[in-house]
């Protein structure tokens, strides 16, 4: 009888350290989420009003220097210099304390320079941060270390989920960004519940998700294989992306340390690009591009590498906002332009190539997948899971943040453990 009983206390012991740490868990991803969900619809407002009135007053792009010294100046005053979103990725690979100086500089950062017509993403600012509001939530519940990194991540795949409307796309993207080849499983169910508070209030104060209607073929060889050959080519542009923004980055830091000289003349470049352009298309974010491309197949054929410059410049001089939806412009506008010269549909084309590059840039196969899903439905799965595949493999060892690590090789079971700026590093060829 006593085993019995022994046997049946260990059973309660181990029920109830699960029940505490679900409990824990469930609390923080509740709070966290509803802290994202909140910052993150105002920041996704913010943005889109920033937008609208740059358009409807089109002397604000002539104000960016300006925009730009006003950036410098508040991340010095809130002593914010240097910090981005390898920072993030550093709380989680080392236990880097994350300052909560961090929100207010991205938040307004961002805004000037989408105001202004900078080419910046959201999402840099989504991950910034959300990370910061998930480290110092952590904080305020007295959590370990181990335990800080799981909250930043929190607050990552939350903010994300918040202005894309993706929470699952969210929650995997935080997971598997940091390490590639590593999965944090013990981090699904708080990230996963953190997205989708953050998505419920977003979506209950008015931002729409992000939802495109595509329509993919059926499924054969003949269009496999052509989904096949411009995977080929996202996988390159993605790598040529990469290469374009850190190289830009490198020589404008080299050549021109002065951050105050360097944003303002990063600022008139913008200006001087966008005059000798034509348009405005390649300033902000350029969503309405994204969706012309995807529900009208229709874009300018260099599109995709004029966006290329616009952000490395945007970025590189020291304004803000992020490198992901620039991939999406990036992508859609070279699948548009090409899908159709191998026989698929530009709308359809535009979609995959907007995956495919995502992945290549981000280093990110399975939240491709399934941000191809909640952006475009699961009619073409099979197609963009191939050309995810595909852009993951020949996009190289490059990504988007330098601080990711590439655990693995993609050329075999191999393991490497490199940086992304530190690509074929110990690997055997």
């Amino acid at each position: 009888m006593g085993t019995y009983w022994n046997r049946f206390c260990q059973w309660m012991g181990h029920t109830r350290l699960y029940i505490i740490a679900m409990a824990k868990w469930l609390t923080l991803a509740v709070v966290v989420g509803g802290f994202c969900g909140l910052i993150g619809t105002a920041f996704h407002m913010g943005i889109h009003e920033a937008e609208v009135l740059r358009t409807a007053q089109p002397w604000l792009l002539f104000c960016l220097p300006l925009a730009g010294l006003a950036i410098v100046g508040l991340y010095r005053l809130l002593r914010a210099e240097g910090l981005g979103t390898n920072d993030i990725i550093e709380a989680v690979h080392h236990g880097k304390p994350l300052t909560i100086r961090l929100l207010p500089s991205i938040f307004m950062g961002t805004m000037l320079t989408h105001l202004c017509g900078g080419s910046a993403g959201r999402e840099g600012a989504a991950l910034q941060m959300g990370g910061t509001v998930g480290w110092n939530v952590g904080r305020l519940f007295h959590l370990d270390d181990r335990d800080l990194r799981t909250a930043t991540l929190c607050g990552m795949a939350a903010f994300f989920s918040a202005l894309f409307g993706t929470p699952l796309t969210a929650s995997v993207f935080a997971i598997v960004v940091i390490s590639i080849g590593v999965l944090y499983h013990a981090a699904f169910i708080p990230c996963l519940t953190a997205s989708l508070v953050a998505y419920w209030i977003s979506v209950k104060l008015g931002v729409a998700p992000t939802r495109f209607t595509v329509a993919a073929p059926e499924l054969a060889a003949v269009p496999l294989i052509q989904v096949a050959i411009l995977a080929v080519g996202c996988g390159l542009v993605a790598l040529l992306f990469c290469r374009i923004l850190h190289g830009t980055e490198h020589l404008l830091k080299h050549r021109i340390p002065n951050p105050w000289l360097r944003v303002v003349l990063g600022g008139m470049a913008v200006i001087v690009l966008t005059l000798l352009c034509g348009t405005r298309d390649y300033n902000g974010a350029g969503m309405s591009i994204i969706t012309a491309a995807v529900e009208q197949g229709t874009v300018r054929p260099e599109a995709f590498l004029l966006k290329m410059i616009f952000t490395a410049v945007t970025l590189a001089a020291g304004f803000k906002g992020g490198e992901v939806v620039p991939s999406f412009f990036v992508g859609a506008t070279f699948g548009c332009a090409v899908g159709p010269l191998l026989g698929l549909p530009a709308g359809f084309s535009a979609a995959v190539g907007l995956a495919a590059v995502f992945c290549g840039v981000t280093n990110c196969p399975l939240a491709s997948i399934f941000l191809s899903v909640e952006l475009f439905g699961d009619g073409g799965l099979l197609y963009f899971a191939a050309a995810c595949a595909i852009s993951y493999v020949l996009s190289g060892y490059d990504g988007l943040y330098s601080s990711q690590t590439i655990l693995y090789s993609k050329l075999k079971a191999q393991y490497i453990n490199v940086r992304t700026t530190h690509h074929h590093a110990g690997q055997q060829h």
